[in-house]
């Protein structure tokens, strides 16, 4: 029998093809979807045989497991309830999107409500892959199935994973029982596959994020905020930066090297470099901000940070008003008190914003694990 395709190019809703793919996952069903990455095809754990149905089709050993493909991020908790920090930096940082972690856990960590999901199919040696894809349908989807859905690329072992849904058609038609096509695929490349274990990791599978990206998004990264990046938050940045090597007994250029990134922007930046005071005030405490330029602050640069410090309660407030979910990660640099901003001041004023911006960074450094 052909395979049932459902196009989105069709009249049918997005809420009727995800409904229609999900129960057919949920019966047992294999359902080729599309991902930001490639296409991929999905087994429901919970059904007898569509394991090993999905098995069959990819030619894959039972010590070879599939990543767990999850809708949201929080669904984690199902599977790994306890992530390493690590892990849970990447999940916030890059879910959705192509990264696929394998991290570990065991059937025992598992939520008591998920017996008879078959949830020990998806643990080989102690560790679980897992995937929160970033394509609206496939989410979709997953949320219909009603049970953790294993997925792999659509395509025979050997051969390039599909990018269109004809290519996955080319291989598999009559095989999987549903193909829901999106069109082609954004990256037309595989999720990057990193590997974590306690506060390491590596990279087993290269994919769309590069090796820099990784290292970034794995790093503690601390933010500042301020209004035009031109004096507080590059000095506060500047300042941090010098303070974190001395801590961690290395120059400031290493800290990316311990995992340590110090960055800053403004609500309204983008403009010219730091100030010359804003300069001559940083270099009196052995930080060296020559090299700044003035960034404005994105969705994304908020995204990424592990700790976001504001020079005031409004930058706070436009911080959260840009991404609400920060809320946990974001603070003033001073509790309840604004850092006064020194732009048209003289060379004094910008000292005594320097010397306010130290003494509340060692306060709140002291309190940082780093």
């Amino acid at each position: 029998m052909a395979t049932e395709v459902l196009s989105l190019d069709s009249q049918t809703s997005r809420d009727a093809i995800a409904r229609r793919a999900g129960a057919v996952l949920s019966n047992g069903g294999l359902v080729a979807f599309p991902t930001e990455t490639v296409y991929g095809v999905g087994a429901c754990t919970a059904v007898a045989g569509a394991l090993e149905r999905l098995r069959e089709l990819k030619q894959r050993p039972p010590v070879k497991a599939f990543a767990v493909h999850i809708a949201d991020p929080a669904d984690v908790a199902q599977l790994v309830p306890d992530p390493p920090p690590l892990a849970s930096r990447l999940m916030r940082k890059a879910w959705p999107g192509p990264l696929t972690l394998v991290v570990r856990g065991t059937v025992g960590d598992a939520s008591p409500n998920d017996a008879g999901l078959n949830l020990s199919a998806v643990y080989v040696d102690g560790f679980v892959g897992l995937r929160c894809p970033d394509h609206p349908i496939t989410r979709d989807i997953l949320r219909m199935a009603g049970s953790p859905v294993v997925a792999a690329s659509a395509n025979p072992p050997g051969l390039p994973p599909p990018r269109t849904g004809d290519e996955v058609l080319q291989h598999f038609d009559g095989l999987v029982d549903v193909l829901v096509d999106a069109g082609p695929t954004e990256h037309a490349k595989a999720s990057t596959v990193v590997r974590i274990d306690g506060d390491d990791y590596d990279i087993i599978r290269k994919g769309v994020y590069t090796a820099k990206t990784i290292r970034r998004l794995a790093s503690k990264h601390i933010l500042f905020v301020c209004t035009g990046n031109t004096c507080r938050s590059p000095m506060a940045a500047g300042i941090a930066a010098a303070l974190l090597a001395e801590r961690v007994k290395c120059e400031v250029c290493e800290l990316p090297d311990r995992g340590i990134l110090v960055t800053s922007a403004g609500i309204a930046g983008g403009w010219g470099s730091a100030s010359a005071h804003a300069l001559t005030a940083a270099e009196r405490r052995r930080a060296d901000i020559a090299a700044h330029r003035s960034s404005n602050l994105t969705v994304e640069r908020i995204r990424e940070a592990d700790l976001i410090l504001t020079m005031t309660r409004a930058h706070r407030n436009a911080v959260l008003d840009m991404v609400p979910s920060a809320h946990d990660r974001t603070a003033t640099l001073l509790d309840g008190i604004d850092v006064r901003d020194p732009i048209g001041g003289d060379e004094q004023e910008y000292e005594a914003c320097a010397r306010t911006i130290e003494e509340g960074l060692r306060a709140r450094l002291q309190e940082m694990s780093i």
